[in-house]
């Protein structure tokens, strides 16, 4: 209260008036007395003083002049507990709009995980190639049939390795330095066969569109009316395990059904015309390494080519299809797709999911740590978890903790096998769609 009086009469800055602990009325008096006050002010104080002299001998005044100050802290943080609980109690849609924005999320990511180490992410690679050349050697070397199943699973990893490095590349995640990101990217992906600006690009519509049912780029859903279009042989290679494991060389000469164009066409509508020549960049680097690799064929014979190259390339061809279509389906409840102006880059991207692949996580980067990642692909790999970890608090039940994996991610196959029988299509109409159960695909595929 005296506070609230001396600030009104104009006293600037205030004097204070509490220099020695607060035991008694003579320290507070003595400093009253030395205050000069204006006549306006000299009833205000009057009655104020009247009060202190009054109730300060049986009053805690150090207590009592911070006592509001806390307890409408705490009552603000009380009205926003209710209000948490009250949605908590409410059975929670995952397609309704976030209590949060994107810039809370980020706000919560610590200020270190946007920091892009260059030497740290080249450490990777010179890993990751090292590793890839010393299988090679080991294979050749032993050339027999209990050695090359082996080879070909850990070689096929490690494709999938490098291919994550150049992903992180054409995000820009690898560094700051465009040039560098551009040299390896084409290096890392070319030497597995994918032509690294004309993915990178595609990539990025895939992010920017994310969870939108037409507009996004890469295992997006079918519509109805595109779903009955399709011949039934098509339909079941697309929904019986392991063609569609396969699909990424196709997607890369033809993209999606519904899609026109293609990643080594520069022509394309997946890109812009001052992309041309970057495409075209691209294209050239991934036949250089096709010619490469005829010219091995002759070296050391096409059989041996296969066994060292060929079967490894195809295992990681299933990795990344495996990972790319788990990280969107396969949920244990229907997550929502949008349309129109339902659709938002934040709610997108909350419908992506994390998975846990054991021992892969480390080799493969903690590509499983996809949500913060398809939210900001800034982050460099080594921060993702962190990341993830700062940012749960803030996505609260829109987050859904992936199961724990096993030293090797089994139990993906089974997900993978449900998903395959019930996701096929969503609904032609509606801004907020699921995925729909063909039940004669269904019982086809339950019968072989």
């Amino acid at each position: 209260m005296a506070s609230w009086v001396l600030s009104e009469c104009g006293l600037r800055p205030l004097p204070r008036i509490y220099a020695v602990p607060r035991t008694g009325l003579s320290s507070s008096s003595a400093n009253l007395a030395k205050i000069r006050l204006s006549p306006i002010c000299k009833t205000r104080i009057s009655s104020s003083t009247d009060l202190l002299s009054t109730s300060s001998r049986d009053r805690n005044w150090g207590l009592k002049v911070s006592a509001p100050f806390k307890v409408a802290s705490l009552d603000v943080e009380e009205k926003r507990s209710d209000k948490l609980d009250a949605v908590s109690e409410v059975e929670f849609d995952p397609a309704s709009p976030p209590p949060f924005r994107l810039a809370d999320i980020r706000a919560a990511i610590p200020k270190h995980c946007w920091v892009k180490n260059p030497w740290r992410s080249m450490s990777y690679v010179v890993r990751d190639v090292a590793v890839v050349f010393g299988l090679a050697a080991v294979a050749a070397y032993f050339n027999n049939w209990v050695v090359w199943p082996l080879y070909w699973f850990a070689q096929g990893t490690m494709f999938w390795a490098l291919f994550v490095l150049g992903h992180d590349c054409g995000h820009g995640s690898f560094s700051n330095n465009q040039k560098l990101n551009s040299v390896l990217g084409h290096i890392l992906h070319s030497s597995i066969l994918v032509p690294y600006h004309g993915w990178r690009i595609s990539h990025r519509t895939h992010h920017q569109n994310h969870g939108h049912v037409e507009n996004d780029e890469s295992w997006h859903p079918l519509s109805e009316k595109i779903y009955r279009s399709l011949d039934n042989a098509t339909k079941l290679l697309r929904f019986t395990l392991p063609f569609p494991m396969l699909a990424y060389p196709i997607y890369l000469w033809g993209r999606s059904p519904g899609k026109k164009g293609s990643h080594f066409d520069p022509k394309s509508d997946l890109f812009l015309p001052n992309e041309k020549k970057d495409v075209i960049t691209s294209t050239v680097c991934w036949s250089a390494m096709v010619a490469l690799l005829v010219g091995l064929s002759f070296v050391m014979g096409p059989i041996q080519l296969l066994k060292l190259y060929g079967v490894p390339y195809m295992m990681f061809v299933m990795w990344l299809d495996l990972v790319t279509y788990l990280h969107h389906h396969g949920h244990e409840e229907k997550l929502p797709w949008y349309r129109g102006k339902e659709w938002s880059y934040l709610r997108g991207g909350l419908t992506t999911l994390d998975r846990d692949y054991g021992w892969i996580n480390n080799i493969h980067h903690d590509i499983g740590t996809h949500v913060i990642h398809h939210l900001f692909p800034q982050i460099p790999h080594y921060h993702l978890v962190e990341a993830t970890e700062a940012a749960k608090p803030v996505l609260g039940k829109y987050y859904r903790e992936p199961k724990k994996s096993g030293p090797l991610p089994l139990y993906l196959l089974g997900i993978l096998l449900d998903s395959m029988k019930k996701d096929h299509y969503v609904s032609d109409s509606g801004d907020v769609v699921y995925y729909q159960t063909d039940p004669k695909l269904s019982s086809s595929q339950t019968s072989e």
